[in-house]
């Protein structure tokens, strides 16, 4: 999958929603850069700043900010993910 995006996920530990999330890109055969915001003031500071948003995960694919786990679900359901993944069907 050469010329796929950078994917970087902002987590938690022990979050439902990350763990869907890390599940989806794995079954796409995704690789992605977590960040873990648990115990990190400054990273969950950034994450907001990035993101607008105080919950996990935030997820970026490339520079554009998709949101959480619901909307990534929902751009798989609509099939916009796998062309923002770079995956070719």
């Amino acid at each position: 999958m050469s010329g796929a995006p950078n994917v970087l996920m902002y987590t938690k530990d022990y979050c439902p929603y990350c763990a869907a999330a890390k599940s989806l890109l794995g079954r796409k055969g995704v690789a992605f850069r977590e960040i873990d915001v648990t115990h990190d003031d400054a990273l969950r500071e950034q994450m907001i700043e990035r993101s607008n948003r105080r919950t996990v995960p935030q997820i970026f694919i490339g520079d554009q900010h998709v949101g959480g786990f619901d909307d990534l679900a929902a751009l798989d359901q609509q099939g916009r993910l796998d062309p923002l993944l770079g995956i070719r069907a």
